[in-house]
């Protein structure tokens, strides 16, 4: 048996003392695994007072945890503070400056500055184990690094918000509008008090930016990803795609193409019959398309203490057993710079919902703005409003319209949207999502 692993511990979230929970907990059967003595020896937080539920009397504490890096007892840094810059930056930095490991929960910090602490780390021989920053609980980054080695990923598909993915499975069992299902969400902790960055798609657009290094070999570009969030979607959509025998979802979707890579975080309508459209509540699921072994779907828990804590428990056995491989799978100077695809022609086609005003010529400029940009709808739905009301200068009251398109490119359909809106034939901005044949 070797001579312990020290940990030191900076946050104690929710994360953070499930991590030290599970650690206390499951020493012995840790030690067996890891090859080694596993035990906490620092930490650090905001608040000494605060009850966290565990027990933390015979750790170091200290205020500042770049300080706390610097103990010699602390062996291994795992940052769990959170953020893309500010101290869990300063902390991970601090770490690699003095030849200790990083493991990490941020995928916020990854997107930001992943490249460059890569190379920190590489240049230092150190490892940083980052498995809790994308789907919780769910082993994606060491699934892509390890055991798809073999395979030359073509695509990724991912429901990667649990939050998203709360919201829109409430609204669709219980019939709820998305502001109802928003603030059930935040009472109950799943979405904080400014939900922005999840139901923004942002939260979604880090973990897919991360995931496409890996898959692909390329340098992290968040800022190249096209991101739409779910605030648009509405009951209504959630009763069409039903109807339509669908489920929306907020995917995150990665596809290498001939010209670059395709990467964007929508909503999509997917078949219900597909494993994505099954995952319900706060679960995630990633779909993984590899040359020599074909699709690869993983479910689970995406976010919550127990789950994210469980994968950075992964990574304190893979620094106990002195596991170490490139941060993205590949050496940083081997890894390609950032190429972003045109947008493809979208083999599923466009759900379109429009608020048409009643009036003659509308409903011919609607189409006339399709046809213009060659694209063929495969069926319109109109369901009448019951009430007379008009808009001041218009002839008669809006009507909800839907559109289903054949397959088409992105910038055509939304080049014609904008010159339906530009014409005035509709009362608000049109929805447009996605149809994925999963």
């Amino acid at each position: 048996m070797g001579k312990p692993l020290r940990l030191g511990i900076a946050g104690l979230g929710t994360v953070g003392a499930s991590v030290v929970r599970i650690v206390q907990s499951n020493l012995s059967s840790l030690t067996l695994r890891a090859g080694r003595p596993v035990t906490i020896t620092a930490v650090s937080a905001r608040d000494r007072k605060r009850d966290r539920g565990i027990n933390v009397d015979g750790f170091a504490w200290y205020d500042d945890p770049v300080a706390m890096v610097a103990d010699p007892n602390v062996d291994v840094v795992i940052e769990l503070i959170g953020g893309a810059s500010g101290a869990a930056e300063a902390v991970v930095r601090a770490a690699l400056a003095a030849g200790k490991p990083v493991i990490t929960a941020n995928k916020a910090l990854l997107a930001r500055h992943g490249v460059e602490l890569a190379r920190l780390a590489e240049a230092a021989g150190l490892s940083i184990g980052f498995e809790a920053a994308v789907a919780g609980g769910i082993p994606v980054i060491k699934t892509l690094k390890e055991s798809l080695a073999g395979n030359t990923v073509t695509g990724i598909v991912g429901i990667l918000n649990g939050t998203c993915n709360y919201i829109l499975t409430r609204m669709e069992k219980e019939q709820l509008s998305f502001e109802t299902c928003l603030a059930e969400a935040q009472r109950l902790g799943y979405a904080e008090a400014d939900p922005t960055f999840d139901v923004g798609g942002f939260d979604t657009a880090h973990k897919l930016a991360i995931l496409t290094s890996l898959a692909f070999g390329t340098e992290i570009d968040a800022d190249a990803i096209y991101v739409e969030g779910i605030t648009s979607i509405s009951l209504e959509d959630i009763k069409a795609a039903d109807e339509l025998g669908y489920r929306i979802k907020l995917l995150g979707v990665a596809r290498r193409t001939d010209s670059g890579i395709e990467a964007r975080v929508n909503p999509a309508m997917v078949p219900k019959k597909s494993v994505v459209a099954q995952t319900s509540g706060v679960l995630n699921a990633v779909a993984f398309d590899g040359d020599a072994l074909g699709e690869v779907v993983l479910v689970g828990p995406g976010a919550g203490g127990s789950a994210t804590a469980s994968s950075v428990i992964a990574d304190i056995v893979d620094a106990a057993r002195g596991h170490r491989t490139p941060v993205f799978g590949l050496p940083v100077n081997e890894l390609m710079l950032y190429q972003k695809a045109e947008i493809q022609a979208h083999k599923g086609g466009y759900y379109v919902r429009l608020s048409v005003y009643d009036r003659p010529g509308a409903f011919a400029g609607i189409a006339k703005s399709m046809a213009d940009r060659d694209i063929s709808l495969e069926s319109i739905v109109q369901h009448r409003r019951s009430n007379d009301d008009e808009a001041p200068g218009h002839t008669g009251a809006p009507q909800p319209v839907v559109l289903i398109t054949y397959a088409t490119r992105e910038t055509e359909i939304r080049a014609a949207l904008e010159a339906i809106e530009a014409a005035g034939h509709i009362a608000e901005k049109p929805t447009l999502i996605r149809i994925e044949s999963l």
